[in-house]
């Protein structure tokens, strides 16, 4: 009898056993830089302290500097913004695209997926370089073919005015997104079953009705998590915003919580705002996060 107990002590032990290597690898790597930015963020540190001088603590007042700041409030505003909009836009989107792949035939399919899978794997440096072109305010695409329909947009500077700076961002962001949206949600519709849809079309149901009814409640768990990662990227994106930054806008103007930090760091050489801003954006994170999560943790619990 205590054999018997010792083993099944053994048996559930055994799984968390077999975790633990990953877990600690997972600690070390994500643990060691936040712990890292967090005591900087109390210190100041700056040019000199890279090159081997004593760090001096100051505590909390890197925060207070930063929060006092009425510019930090404006870029975390125009970031969460942002944000909202470009992972609202990308989920509408990979959810028609997913909806099309699934409703079209076989070869339709393959193309859009093939046309999906190079758009995602393409590297961010080589696409910003496309898309740079193709909004070049002097030799762009965009600006040859709006010209052509008889539309005043000859020599016009998309990046030049805020809000058409991050037009051209939402779309590029949404771009790089959608793919990831789409194949995620199309492998959650392949999970909708046919035979239901067939049902409830021959007891009348409209296609509108089918959607909001049937397959929307079937990948609602799909949908949260995706839409979970999407306002994670979004709201941490920042290679697309500084190579569009290094065409000719104003940063100032243009900042967003990735490129203010890489302002305030590489840019000023403080590193302790710096740091400290990566802490905040850390806890902006979580907050924002935090709804879905809990959301998902009830569906859990439910089921």
């Amino acid at each position: 009898m205590a054999r018997a107990a010792r083993i099944r002590g053994r048996r559930a032990l055994a799984p968390y056993l077999l975790l633990l290597p990953a877990i600690a690898i997972v600690l070390l790597a994500l643990g060691y830089p936040i712990i890292w930015q967090f005591v900087t963020s109390m210190q100041q540190f700056g040019l000199a302290q890279q090159f081997g001088q004593p760090p001096e603590w100051v505590w909390f007042d890197n925060y207070i500097a930063l929060f006092t700041n009425p510019t930090t409030w404006v870029v975390v505003g125009r970031s969460i913004l942002f944000c909202l909009v470009t992972a609202s836009v990308t989920m509408a989107v990979g959810v028609g695209l997913a909806l099309l792949m699934r409703s079209t035939s076989k070869a339709v399919r393959i193309t859009l997926q093939i046309a999906l899978l190079l758009a995602w794997a393409t590297p961010v440096v080589a696409a910003m370089t496309i898309w740079n072109w193709m909004f070049d305010w002097n030799r762009g695409l965009v600006n040859w073919l709006l010209s052509a329909f008889g539309l005043p947009f000859s020599g016009h500077n998309w990046l030049q005015n805020p809000l058409s700076f991050f037009f051209v961002a939402l779309i590029i962001v949404v771009w790089m997104s959608v793919p990831f949206v789409a194949f995620s949600i199309y492998a959650g519709l392949t999970q909708v079953s046919s035979e239901v849809l067939e049902a409830a079309q021959m007891d009348g149901a409209s296609s509108s009705e089918r959607l909001r009814l049937i397959i929307l409640p079937i990948i609602k768990p799909i949908l949260g998590i995706v839409m979970l990662l999407q306002i994670i990227w979004d709201l941490r994106v920042f290679t697309q915003i500084k190579l569009l930054q290094d065409r000719g806008s104003v940063a100032s103007q243009t900042d967003v919580l990735g490129t203010y930090i890489y302002q305030l760091g590489i840019g000023s050489s403080d590193f302790a705002m710096a740091s400290a801003m990566s802490i905040f954006v850390l806890i902006l994170t979580v907050l924002l996060s935090w709804p879905y999560v809990r959301n998902l943790l009830k569906e859990d619990e439910a089921a």
